[in-house]
This record gives structure tokens, C-alpha cells and sequence, in this order.
């Protein structure tokens, strides 16, 4: 049998990319990778963040592997400065996980298809879902209560998603405000803001001193109306279904002692001290090299091939994919020059917040970014409505100018729907060419082939003006 090093395998596959090939297909100068490559190596360990940025590709995944390869090889796990796992107070969970038996996770939708991704942990993304209730694969979805979840601003294909709700017998959605998926729903439940209500939190991750804080919020405010906090609704729910033996018995105090009952912390304690009650701990670096310990992989050790990922039939190795597979075999991704992708705007959490005065008149208006050369080649001015079109549909924006992008790709903006009575501004139709959400732009036919992230980060467009210059 031959055999090769996991570490000259994984060598063989970077000597593939030099540099030069990495300007090729990234668009970053052969000579900034170098640079890069440098900085990291000569002040590590060093610390990184990734989230929706890395997460929302086709080719997620194995980019966030060779990420996590990257830190791991530079010696930065769990070191000073690097990324380090803090000393966490050892309360109790309760997310009610262990309920779910081996057996009924095998009926998650969407493992099938995705064995080592969302439905291996009991979640579901919006694909399967949809499948499930369109087409009735592998099983028919008839009834759906939600939380907030505001589906067709906040993922792929609303279009889609739209079909998928009319389609429900039974829908209930519990939210803040009525949002475009509230409206599909047979009951709405109105929830409190997190100010209306107490709420726990053990931990606040940032140092290990935040980590040592365990606090209760006060409620500061009456809540509105008949608004009630989620927890409420879930143990009320879980009463009536005959299951409050599982909900300490509809009492949600109970449920806090039951979490704090490990730290010696009561809830009185807490009520008492609205600033929070520390929980001294211990911190220890590079936990990892004490004899015995084991990471969550099949070997117990980093995994520069993995095991996990071979035995699924994926590449256990974080090779590079292109992104948009499919789309990109089609004749008709040539009339699509541009690359798409979207970042959040600080002044909103997605698609929450327009109707706030305060916020909105910092970011008035749905924007999206290109490059003055491209502007110019399209007869753009900063200022003016344009429309972004891609393969899957079209709608508008604003445009601004941003020098920093490459000419190459254009940014717009996300979760544009709502109305703002105090300064007269407009909403934004979500399911209209004319409005302005961007997931009309974003298909979900193509997706990562482990994890089912959708290209809201990566996609392909093209950008005129709106109306169209004679």
C-alpha cells in the first residue's frame, strides 16, 4: 500500500497556486500575497474572524478549512494572540438537543443531500425547506412555525420561498414586526424587543473577564401591547401540547435556575446586581497539549486531510473550487460581466431597523457600490437609481462610487423593504423588479455542496442605468 503524509499532500496542493495563479483567480497582486504571507508568519500567532463573509459562497467550506489550516500551521490555536478558547462557566444547557433521538435526525430534510451539513445538527436551510413543501422531498412539509426567520428578504430565491409559504396549510410566524413573511402567515404572534424583557446570559466571550460575567437583563420598558418574548411563546406552546414536564412546567424562572444551578449564582442574586455577578475562572493557553486531549475529528488530532470528509465522499483536502459551478457553464453568464456581492450596513441587523428615524437618515437609501471606471463606461453618476441584473432576475439601486472596489465587482446592499413615516422615505416592494431586494438578484440552484451556503456573497451581474440613458 503506498501511503503520503497528510503534510505532503496538503504541500502538493499549494505548490498548485503560486502566487501569480492566486492573482489570476482572486484579483489580489502576486506580490500582496507575499507580503501577507510574510506578516502572518513573522508576527504569528496571530487571530482571524470569518463569518458571512467566507460563509455565504459555494465554495464556503473548504475556503473556511484552509483558513483554519492557516492558523492552525502558524502555531496561533488557543496561543496569546491568536484565537483562544476561553475558560467558560460550566452552566447548564438548554437547548433541548439531547431530546432529539439518532432516529428522528435521520428524518431531518435535507441530510440526504447535505449528510455533514445544517440537517446533521437538526437545522434546516431554506432549500430543503422549500423542497419539502414544493415538491414533498423526501417527505411532504405541511405546517411551519417560524421565528423571525424573514424569508423572502434574507434568502435565496424569495420568489421560491414565496410559492413555499402559499403553499403551507398551516403557517404561524412569531416576530417583531410584521415583515413581507409575517404577511404569508395564518397567525402572527407579536413578539417584545429584547428590551421588553428580562433575558440571561452566561458569558460574554470577547476576554476571559467578559466571559466571567453572568448578567440578567432587566426589562427597561413595559412591553407593547399583547407582545410577549419567544421563550414565553415556546413554554405556552409546550403547556398546551402536553409537554411542560420537558419546560420545568411552563415556569421560565425555573429554566434560568436550572441553567445557573452548576455556579452557585441564583436568580435573586442576579436581580439584585442588574450589572451582573462574576464567576472567577481559570485561564489556560494551548489547552490542546495537555496529555490526553483529544479535538472533535476522527483522529482527535487537526486534520489536514479529513477523514470525516473523505468518508462523506467530499475532497478531504480544502481544494479550491470555483465559484458558481453551474452558472458560470451557461452561454449566458457572459452578458454578466460584473461580480456581485453585499456586505451589512452597520446602522441595521439585515432587514430590521429602516423605520427607525435615527438610523435611517444615516442610510436613506438602498445603495450599491462600483468603481468609478465602471461607472463611467456605463454612463452612472453617483446619486442616480440604477438597475443590477443577473441571470436570475433584476432590480434597483442607488448608485455610489467607490474607488477602493476593483472594477471588476459592485456591492449592494441587503434587506430593503420597509417604510419610514417620520422622515417620509419610502418602502421598497420585495418581490417587485421595482423594488429593492437583493435576493431577487441570487439563485439557490447553485450552493455549496457540504455546508448549502447560497452565493449571496459571489454572484454574477451587469448594472445600467435606470431609466435607461437615450
Amino acid at each position: 500500500m503506498n501511503c503520503k503524509p497528510a503534510f505532503q499532500t496538503y504541500a502538493e496542493l499549494c505548490s498548485e497556486y503560486p502566487p501569480e495563479r492566486a492573482e489570476a483567480l482572486c484579483w489580489v497582486p502576486a506580490q500582496q500575497v507575499r507580503e501577507t504571507a510574510q506578516l502572518l508568519f513573522s508576527n504569528r500567532p496571530v487571530s482571524y474572524y470569518a463569518w458571512s463573509g467566507v460563509g455565504q459562497h459555494t465554495n464556503a467550506t473548504q475556503t473556511d478549512r484552509a483558513i483554519a489550516l492557516l492558523y492552525a500551521l502558524t502555531g496561533s490555536f488557543d496561543a496569546p494572540g491568536g484565537n483562544v478558547d476561553f475558560a467558560h462557566p460550566p452552566a447548564r444547557k438548554a437547548s433541548g438537543k439531547e431530546l432529539l433521538s439518532k432516529e428522528q435526525l435521520k428524518k431531518c430534510v435535507g441530510i440526504g443531500d447535505l449528510p455533514i451539513g445544517p440537517a446533521a445538527q437538526g437545522c434546516i436551510g431554506s432549500d430543503a425547506l422549500y423542497r419539502a413543501i414544493l415538491g414533498e422531498e423526501p417527505y411532504a412539509i405541511r405546517g411551519v412555525v417560524g421565528f423571525g426567520a424573514n424569508l423572502v428578504l434574507a434568502h435565496a430565491n424569495p420568489l421560491r420561498g414565496e410559492q413555499a409559504l402559499q403553499k403551507l396549510e398551516f403557517f404561524a410566524h412569531a416576530d417583531v414586526t410584521l415583515t413581507p413573511t409575517a404577511r404569508y402567515a395564518d397567525v402572527v404572534l407579536p413578539i417584545s424587543t429584547p428590551w421588553e424583557r428580562e433575558a440571561l446570559r452566561v458569558g460574554f466571550e470577547v476576554t476571559q473577564a467578559a466571559e466571567e460575567l453572568v448578567q440578567l437583563r432587566p426589562q427597561m420598558v413595559q412591553a407593547a401591547g399583547e407582545s410577549r418574548s419567544d421563550a414565553w411563546v415556546v413554554f405556552e406552546l409546550a403547556k398546551r401540547l402536553g409537554l411542560a414536564d420537558m419546560f420545568w412546567n411552563g415556569s421560565i424562572d425555573d429554566g434560568m435556575r436550572y441553567i445557573l444551578q452548576p455556579l452557585g449564582i441564583s436568580l435573586e442574586d442576579l436581580r439584585q446586581n442588574p450589572g451582573g455577578v462574576r464567576y472567577p475562572l481559570e485561564m489556560q493557553y494551548q489547552k490542546h497539549c495537555a496529555p490526553g486531549f483529544r479535538f472533535a475529528t476522527d483522529t482527535g488530532k487537526i486534520e489536514i486531510y479529513s477523514e470525516h470528509l473523505h468518508r462523506h465522499h467530499y475532497d478531504p483536502l480544502p481544494v479550491y473550487v470555483a465559484p458558481l459551478p453551474r452558472l458560470r457553464q451557461q452561454e449566458a453568464a457572459a452578458r454578466y460581466p460584473l461580480v456581485l456581492t453585499s456586505a451589512k450596513l452597520p446602522q441595521y441587523c439585515h432587514s430590521q431597523h429602516r423605520q427607525i428615524a435615527s438610523l435611517r437618515s444615516k442610510a436613506p437609501e438602498p445603495l450599491v457600490a462600483l468603481h468609478p471606471s465602471a461607472a463611467l463606461a456605463r454612463g452612472i453618476k453617483a446619486g442616480t437609481w440604477v438597475r443590477v441584473s443577473t441571470p436570475t432576475g433584476s432590480v434597483r439601486f442607488n448608485a455610489t462610487l467607490d474607488p477602493g472596489l476593483d472594477p471588476r465587482v459592485v456591492c449592494a446592499q441587503y434587506g430593503w423593504w420597509e417604510a419610514n413615516d417620520p422622515l417620509n422615505l419610502p418602502g421598497h416592494a420585495p418581490l417587485s423588479a421595482h423594488g429593492s431586494n437583493f435576493n431577487l438578484l441570487i439563485d439557490d440552484g447553485d450552493l455549496d455542496p457540504i455546508s448549502g451556503s447560497a452565493p449571496h456573497r459571489s454572484y454574477i451581474c451587469e448594472i445600467a442605468p435606470d431609466p435607461p440613458t437615450a
